[in-house]
């Protein structure tokens, strides 16, 4: 024990200084660079004055802000108010972009996409460093991971599929259309939640009621047959050495790799193709063709996995039940669900977390499960993004450091607290609360930007009508 514990210590120091070295690096760099970025900013802004008009590319009037970086209240207000909503988001799997957003446009002062860039640049640190702490979890009452990688290859296709069609969506809807679809769905998912986690917080009660009385009758048996107590003693010592040994497993052991594989693989397919679809002309042949050769990937690999789920070769195991095969209708269902996970993370700028977290928890999947396969899932699309973004370089990268270390060490922070927090209450709908906290600030915030963003132009006399896909670059 004394060898483990050494052990332990030995590597939580490690991680702490790792942290802090990269936390000196993000500053040094952001110090270093200050000057540079700022005459990055003057020149795009002058090559901004000399588009031809007539051309109706966004790339082409998109002018960016980049507020300057210096110590002073912005800075530490946002880095607080970033590192809680990395620590909650983290925990419900869900992101915190919700809360980035809102929290870069209106204290750092950037302008809505850059914020949407560093937002996504964070989400990926703390899905990174929470995938990380997770791969070292087990499931807390079945001998499997705390990541159910079949269900996360069911529904990662879907979602990115989901999010590039969503996107082009969000090109054609109006501002007022995405704010009233964004305020209707957070506020439903708060609500669902709120409920289920009402609903898994009574049971949890039974549970802890009837395991309190189960104590207080072995108590009395004990007493009672007090000639056989070492016998009891020994049972009982065996079967918690038993479940001991059932979790202490490697990382190397906890890791799926040929499931994490094929995700991976989707990834760097998708990637590949969404960058050659930057250098093309929109809406041209091979525009088209990029954005086709998605589906077969996507539809492919989650095809794949379906057949096996309904040969029962595979199972969602994390759903606890002793179902060997599924039904065609169900795995229609799940995939339909996760496709429309995407197209609205994709119509409302964010991450498939935010639709992933709930629909896990209401398919009956445990909090903790739900929680780790959702920031798996979503940690993919994400990161996809930043690699987009950093190639239209659309953040500056001294601030995306210095946000994402914050991002990374409040993920980690998060996640051991409330690891505690639900081994002393022994409750894990805790994490279902904090999602629908997650969301319901998130909604508020989202909906106040998105009404302040629609009044300006109102104001400005903007249009304000439907768009047209073929005028618009990313």
């Amino acid at each position: 024990m004394a060898v483990h514990g050494s052990k332990r210590w030995a590597v939580k120091w490690v991680a702490e200084k790792v942290l802090v070295a990269f936390l000196l690096v993000s500053v040094y760099v952001a110090s270093s660079q200050q000057n540079t970025d700022q005459k990055t900013i003057s020149s795009a802004s002058n090559e901004t004055k000399g588009v031809d008009t007539k051309a109706h590319h966004a790339e082409g009037f998109y002018k960016h802000t980049w507020p300057e970086m210096k110590f002073g209240w912005k800075i530490i207000v946002g880095s607080i108010i970033g590192f809680l909503g990395s620590a909650f988001g983290t925990v419900g799997g869900v992101g915190g972009g919700g809360i980035f957003v809102p929290m870069l446009t209106l204290i750092i002062g950037f302008d809505a996409r850059s914020a949407t860039a560093i937002s996504k640049c964070m989400i990926t640190g703390g899905a990174g460093a929470t995938i990380f702490y997770n791969l070292k979890q087990r499931h807390p009452t079945l001998d499997m991971p705390v990541i159910d990688y079949d269900l996360a290859l069911l529904f990662q296709p879907m979602l990115m599929l989901g999010i590039s069609i969503g996107v082009a969506f969000n090109v054609i809807f109006p501002d007022w259309m995405l704010t009233a679809l964004l305020i209707v769905v957070f506020i439903g998912l708060s609500f669902n939640a709120f409920f289920k986690g009402v609903k898994t917080w009574k049971k949890e009660t039974i549970v802890n009621k009837e395991a309190r009385q189960n104590v207080r009758l072995n108590d009395t048996e004990r007493t009672g047959n007090a000639a056989h107590p070492q016998t009891e003693e020994t049972a009982n010592e065996s079967h918690t050495n038993t479940n001991q040994s059932r979790k202490k497993v490697s990382v190397i052991e906890n890791i799926y790799w040929k499931e994490l594989g094929i995700l991976v693989s989707v990834w760097i397919l998708i990637l590949a193709l969404q960058i050659g679809k930057n250098y093309t002309t929109n809406c041209s042949a091979l525009y088209w063709a990029l954005n086709l050769l998605q589906v077969p990937i996507t539809v492919g690999t989650t095809v794949y996995e379906a057949v096996l789920l309904y040969k029962g070769k595979r199972k969602i195991a994390s759903k606890g039940d002793q179902q060997t095969r599924w039904r065609v209708h169900q795995l229609i269902l799940y995939c339909t669900c996760g496709i429309i996970a995407g197209i609205i993370g994709g119509l409302l700028g964010l991450g498939g977390g935010f639709i992933l977290g709930p629909l896990f928890i209401g398919l009956g999947i445990h909090p903790q499960v739900a929680s780790a396969t959702s920031t798996l899932v979503m940690a993919f699309s994400a990161s996809m993004a930043v690699v987009e973004y950093y190639l239209l370089k659309r953040f500056p990268v001294p601030y995306a450091l210095y946000f994402v270390a914050i991002a990374t060490a409040a993920a980690l922070v998060g996640q051991h607290l409330v690891r505690k927090a639900i081994a002393i209450l022994g409750r894990a709908s805790v994490i279902i609360f904090i999602l629908t906290l997650t969301l319901s600030v998130s909604a508020v915030l989202l909906g106040g930007v998105g009404i302040a963003h629609m009044i300006q132009k109102i104001e400005n006399k903007e249009y304000m009508g439907f768009g047209d896909l073929c005028t618009y670059r990313k």
